[in-house]
């Protein structure tokens, strides 16, 4: 319990640094965000991908609004009763409109107090570092009523913004690199991307969790950061750190895209009890982020462009399987149960490896009854005709920029 002159104190000095900011590079997620209707808002993502930034953005577009930030140290003993204090508090500096909490999940029974804001007709916009607490604690109460909308890092056009550079392969392949986290791009200092890893592994699966092997968890995120776009095994997995149940395995994959870390991908089958048994593949967040935790990945570009591509995809979106039957095909996508495409990725295609890709992607459209593909290279535009198997070879550049607003 806090008294309010303690809670006053906090948000006077969060409106005043907060005012002080710069708005930044502007986010596509900006527009999709409409704050005329009383829905919930919720904006989810990973740490330091630039949810605050996008807050203060939104912040912009509406003429009176009342902000809170519960990452304050400072705010570290206010309880669900404390809410009543803080909306006097909002109800006196100035007139209601919009009330905006980021991280609110860190306060326990916070969804009740959320519930009589929506009763009173009162906007609210919430934003937080972890989807399954907001979305699901929420959901029990105000069930319908919400909706959500996740943040990444920086895409390619958002980069191109941001950097001042124009779209092309050599701006490309430095986004590949480099990745999209605003506070790195700005630094250029790897220690940046290491501690960002610390803090997720320590403050949203450590502590959030109350695990007690942190050593553990830590190497178990390297080895999936190491081996980003390979399928794996929990059964393995459990045997090779010594964790003796795959139900703590299951658990920690699910922190881990709980603070959107990594993600799993299934194997696609029409059979949902056979896609549960079927191994899973592993992606990361981040290219940068994944490139800094593991120097194999130095002179593997293929694996950090296709892990790019889903991003892209998670981005948009869309559920993502990948295919493997009598030939393999990196991505199943599909939207409310409806394959919308194939897609192969290739950071070159060669004399070595033009049948290989080309046979995956035919043999997922034969099984699949599609007529059509796509082959995402780094730099390659062509078109490859199978029988009635049209496929389409693109540059991942060009394709990301794909209904993006970007820099002519």
């Amino acid at each position: 319990m806090l008294l309010e002159q303690q809670i006053k104190e906090v948000f006077q000095y969060q409106k005043e640094y907060f005012e002080k900011l710069s708005t930044g590079t502007p986010r596509t997620l900006l527009n999709e965000v409409d704050l005329t209707d009383y829905h919930v808002k919720i904006i989810t993502g990973i740490r330091r991908c630039g949810k605050s930034t996008l807050l203060m953005q939104l912040l912009n577009k509406v003429n009176y609004f009342n902000f809170l930030s519960f990452e304050d140290p400072r705010l570290s003993q206010f309880e669900v009763n404390d809410f009543f204090k803080l909306e006097r508090i909002f109800q006196a500096d100035n007139d209601l409109e919009v009330y905006f909490f980021d991280e609110i999940q860190n306060i326990e029974g916070w969804e009740r107090f959320i519930r009589i804001l929506h009763d009173k007709k009162i906007r609210v916009v919430l934003s937080g570092s972890n989807a399954s607490l907001l979305s699901k604690e929420l959901g029990t109460s105000l069930t319908g009523r919400q909706i959500t909308y996740e943040l990444f890092p920086f895409s390619y056009s958002e980069y191109l913004t941001h950097k001042n550079k124009d779209q092309g392969i050599n701006s490309f392949e430095e986004f590949l690199e480099s990745g999209g986290f605003p506070e790195y791009l700005n630094s250029n200092n790897r220690n940046v991307l290491i501690q960002l890893f610390n803090d997720l592994i320590y403050r949203d699966i450590i502590v959030r969790h109350g695990l007690r092997n942190a050593k553990v968890v830590r190497e178990l995120g390297v080895y999936l950061a190491t081996n980003i776009g390979k399928e794996f095994s929990f059964n393995n997995l459990a045997k090779t750190f010594e964790l003796g149940s795959v139900n703590t395995v299951l658990s920690y994959i699910s922190f881990f895209e709980d603070a959107y870390l990594f993600f799993t991908v299934p194997r696609f089958s029409y059979s949902l009890k056979k896609q549960a048994k079927n191994l899973k593949k592993i992606y990361g967040i981040d290219s940068g982020l994944i490139s800094n935790l593991s120097l194999s990945f130095s002179k593997d570009k293929g694996r950090l462009l296709e892990n790019m591509v889903f991003v892209e995809l998670k981005r948009r979106a869309k559920d993502i399987f990948y295919f493997r039957n009598k030939g393999e095909c990196d991505f199943v996508v599909s939207k409310n149960q409806k394959i919308e495409n194939l897609i192969q990725v290739c950071y070159e295609l060669n004399h070595d490896n033009l049948q290989r890709e080309v046979t995956g992607i035919v043999k997922a459209m034969d099984e699949l009854n599609i007529n059509s593909g796509l082959i995402l290279t780094m730099n390659q535009d062509d078109q490859i005709v199978k029988g009635n198997k049209n496929i389409i070879v693109k540059p991942v550049w060009k394709w990301m920029l794909e209904n993006a607003s970007i820099r002519a």
